[in-house]
């Protein structure tokens, strides 16, 4: 809280002024981000009550709430049986080569599911690749992967990092001398490890956990290819189909399940307890011996890390050596796909970067409630699955009942508004990190420059802004790698004819010449690594 003479002061020296300045630049700038939505909205309340009750009412309605919500749960209860153990290996016990498994067992956060998914149809569908080498022995058919188990699956293995990264976070600031403590009062292992452990690394579980709840719930590539109608893909098909009105209904639903699982995780971290008041045990020697159980455990890293890294692998290696590309010309990887996919996401890096800046200056400098609000407002987008918010901006895009804003209808299907969804879906990650990085610079350095006759704007480009530049290129390097990857946005709002790398690779896997997709894809692989160099670097 300020005191009444530093806000004269303020008042006296111009700083309350740019102050303000500043709080109306990211309230406007927090205001545009939110207002694709409000077009969400206003089309669904103006479908008549009766046809909306009918739609809502069709059994396919409930087929699609019924499935969503058993994919949200079975992807996140599995993640978390998955991600946990890992992080409790790979940090708290002697497993052989346990940097090599920390390190591994994050990577299939890299492959795009969709990637995931038409891999392992090809490995694993009834007439897959698995199935011709099991062929000799009289197997002539594998069982369905389609549906709710193959989707589960594949979306589990490459969301399972979410929780493994965010549980290892934990577990690395915990105090090991309370696990000793807990181990001198002759508790067990299992014991110990719930009733000391579990609570302070349950916050970073939670946190992760919602990563991958809000993953599965906005996943559209995964459940297409495996044939399983849930709300992304029913949204899709209605607008496809101009079933405006039934998707914008979907739309608000599927809003709403969003909102429910962020209020679940807002309330266990609230609850959550248990903190440290010690150092970690990273660079500590082990605190638990797996004894005869030290190299069998090394079984579920290289199983799971195996499944999500091996099979893409495998499978695009087999379609490169045999492709045939002159089955389909038309899906070649052309140049101009290459550097449409890195010049809009290029842009939405920059254009995320300098609207991230004044939002996180803020709420790191100022503690009210508008910079708290303001902040999390540009969270919105990063939480509403792309699906929505293409639908959003497609009716914000073409006007409302016969009324848009001017010049709004000309940007439809246009480059410029394909660039603001990827920031309103992407900017919290810029956001996030700058505000980090802002919050590691002493307030004194600032002062000090003031003090010596610098202006409030020139104290922050000599002294602010050399400091936060690792958290805002990192940030930027951050939107680029997501918007390459982004799918169901790109699909709705790109001009017709403008091709990425994520439209060849779906076209293809929709003609089922999967030999096209094959170099787009390692194309996203190889720039999608680089997203975990970002992530070491920023945890370092």
């Amino acid at each position: 809280m300020t005191s009444p003479i530093d806000r004269l002061r303020a008042i006296a020296d111009g700083s309350g002024d740019r102050s303000v300045g500043l709080t109306l630049l990211a309230g406007a700038i927090a205001a545009t981000l939110l207002v694709p939505l409000t077009w969400l909205v206003l089309e669904a309340i103006r479908v008549e009550p009766d046809r909306a009750w009918d739609l809502l009412a069709r059994p396919a309605t409930a087929d699609v709430l019924l499935n969503t919500l058993l994919l949200m749960g079975g992807v996140t209860g599995l993640s978390i049986l998955i991600g946990v153990p890992l992080a409790w290996l790979t940090v708290q016990t002697d497993l052989p080569f346990r940097r090599f498994w920390s390190v591994v067992v994050a990577l299939p956060l890299v492959v795009p599911s969709y990637i995931g998914a038409f891999t392992f149809v090809s490995a694993f569908g009834p007439r897959g690749e698995f199935q011709a080498i099991l062929q000799p022995l009289g197997i002539d058919r594998l069982p369905e992967i389609y549906g709710l188990p193959g989707s589960i699956l594949v979306i589990t293995l490459y969301t399972y990092p979410y929780v493994y990264l965010t549980a290892r976070a934990g577990l690395l600031s915990f105090d090991s001398t309370l696990l000793e403590a807990a181990r001198t009062l002759n508790h067990g292992r299992w014991q110990a490890f719930r009733r000391v452990t579990l609570p302070h690394v349950r916050p970073s579980i939670a946190a992760g956990a919602l990563l991958a709840a809000l993953y599965a719930v906005s996943d559209f590539g995964t459940p297409v290819i495996m044939r399983l109608p849930v709300f992304t893909r029913q949204i899709f098909v209605e607008l496809d189909s101009f079933g405006q009105d039934y998707a914008s209904l979907l739309s608000l639903q599927l809003l709403g399940i969003v909102l429910v699982i962020l209020a679940i995780e807002s309330r266990l971290r609230a609850d959550g307890g248990g903190h440290g008041d010690g150092v970690g045990t990273a660079g500590e020697e082990p605190l638990i011996s797996l004894g005869v159980w030290r190299w069998p455990a090394t079984l579920l890293p290289a199983a799971v890390a195996g499944l999500a890294l091996l099979v893409p692998l495998w499978i695009l290696g087999l379609w490169f050596v045999t492709a045939d590309l002159t089955a389909r010309p038309s899906l070649a990887l052309q140049l101009s796909t290459v550097t449409n996919s890195v010049g809009v996401a290029a842009a939405a890096a920059l254009v995320a970067v300098a609207a991230s800046v004044p939002v996180a200056y803020l709420a790191a400098r100022h503690d009210s409630l508008a910079a708290r609000v303001f902040e999390r407002a540009t969270y919105v987008g990063f939480a509403v699955p792309g699906i929505v918010l293409g639908l959003a901006l497609v009716f914000f895009a073409t006007g409302f009942d016969g009324f848009a804003l001017p010049l709004v209808p000309t940007i439809y299907q246009t480059v410029p508004l394909l660039i603001f969804a990827y920031v309103v879906r992407f900017m919290p990650q810029a956001v996030g990190s700058i505000r980090t990085s802002t919050l590691q610079v002493d307030p004194k350095l600032v002062e000090a420059a003031r003090t010596l006759g610098e202006t409030p704007l020139r104290a922050f480009r000599t002294v602010t802004l050399p400091l936060v530049t690792p958290g805002i290129v990192a940030g930027g390097a951050l939107v680029f790698l997501t918007t390459m990857k982004e799918l169901p946005a790109t699909l709705i709002l790109r001009p017709t004819g403008f091709e990425t790398l994520v439209t060849v690779i779906w076209r293809a896997q929709e003609n089922a010449f999967y030999q096209y997709a094959v170099v787009p894809s390692l194309l996203l692989l190889v720039v999608s690594g680089l997203s975990m160099v970002v992530l070491l670097r920023q945890d370092s």
